[in-house]
């Protein structure tokens, strides 16, 4: 049976899908973070070798030869093609600088069957479903953020035309979780600077209250002592980021990007206004770089799309909230940018393996 893979490399976790010919699931996998910003290449293929070996597992539980990657010398890959959405691919060189090790690992020469790209652009499949859109915008918002824009260009291939974001924690990801935790410590902390000019306490928030009980402290002004102590050393015993009763104990990005569940079971089951207050600007931050996408602030440009002719692609764990989507559409539809088709696509491995095997089915037929 031949064999469709589809690799979703992420900041958080890998996830792989493999489709048979059909078009059918047969195998998943699971790996740790693959975002190659962060990582070494060792590191990277760790990852992914991992999750791909459990997915070959699934698929074929009774052929030991493909349990072990890379291929041993002799066995014939039995991937026809695959697809790699990398978190952090952003550039050729960051494309070129994973395709040897990727290659070698999976057994496909680079090339055609090998199509290694950021991760958003698995989210642009949607817009082929429907014969009367020709563009998308695609937009992650989980670890981190990023929008791109696509069209379909010659041949039907899917092609990137422009991107906003996607910068990484220290100087953006507007709208991702490292920035719903930023934000929220930051409005908590604005509010207790304009309790100390006026004299009056902020209104109750339970948001709050959980976020000192989270750093451990009883006073907003401690947040300071945890936030900026450094960072732990290599050797320091690894935690998960919400299970660490001690904050101290996990890197300066995590003790901030731990919240954003917080601030979501605050926001939309307990309707705290603080909560949704920060998921608001948050929301509005993203929008805005959508916005970049659809020509806001220019005239001329060339790669612009339109919304009223495109499908809004959203993929990651923050977007995954359709309260939080909303609030996003929302802003954009304020600007004028209204979408005539909306996804969210929660799978976006099994949505890269199936269009792989449905590529391959329809080249066969034809």
């Amino acid at each position: 049976m031949s064999l469709f893979l589809c690799v979703d490399c992420g900041g958080t976790k890998t996830a792989v899908v493999i489709a048979g010919s059909s078009g059918a699931i047969v195998g998943r996998g699971t790996g740790g973070p693959s975002n190659i910003t962060y990582l070494s290449i060792d590191a990277f293929i760790d990852s992914i070798n991992k999750a791909i070996v459990q997915a070959l597992k699934e698929t074929r539980p009774s052929d030991p030869s493909i349990h072990a990657l890379p291929f041993a010398e002799g066995i014939v890959s039995p991937f026809v093609a695959a697809w790699f959405g990398v978190s952090g691919a952003d550039s050729p060189a960051a494309i070129a600088k994973v395709t040897p090790a990727i290659s070698k690992l999976i057994g496909i020469p680079a090339g055609p069957n090998l199509v290694i790209a950021n991760d958003t652009h698995l989210l642009a499949a949607p817009m082929r479903m429907y014969p009367d859109i020709d563009s998308a915008i695609a937009v992650i918002g989980g670890t981190g953020s990023i929008g791109v824009s696509f069209k379909i260009g010659a041949e039907g291939k899917i092609e990137e035309l422009g991107r906003v974001g996607g910068w990484g924690w220290i100087l953006g990801d507007e709208g991702g979780g490292y920035d719903v935790g930023r934000e929220t410590l930051r409005q908590i902390l604005r509010e207790e600077d304009h309790a100390s000019v006026t004299g009056q306490p902020s209104p109750p928030s339970k948001l709050k209250d959980r976020v000192l009980k989270r750093f451990g402290v009883d006073h907003v002004m401690e947040i300071f002592g945890i936030v900026y102590h450094g960072d732990p050393t290599p050797s320091s015993p690894s935690e998960d980021a919400w299970a660490a009763d001690d904050l101290r104990r996990l890197p300066k990005e995590k003790r901030i990007s731990s919240l954003p569940r917080l601030v979501f079971h605050a926001a939309f089951e307990e309707d705290d206004w603080l909560a949704k207050q920060i998921l608001k600007a948050c929301a509005a931050n993203l929008a805005s770089q959508v916005a970049v996408l659809l020509g806001e602030g220019t005239k001329d440009a060339q790669k612009v799309v339109k919304a009223k002719d495109s499908v809004i692609s959203f993929g990651g764990s923050l977007v995954g909230v359709e309260g939080y989507r909303k609030l996003i559409l929302n802003d954009l539809a304020q600007r004028g940018y209204v979408f005539p088709h909306i996804h969210y696509v929660e799978d976006a491995a099994a949505t890269g393996a199936i269009a792989l095997a449905t590529a391959y089915i329809s080249k066969q037929d034809k």
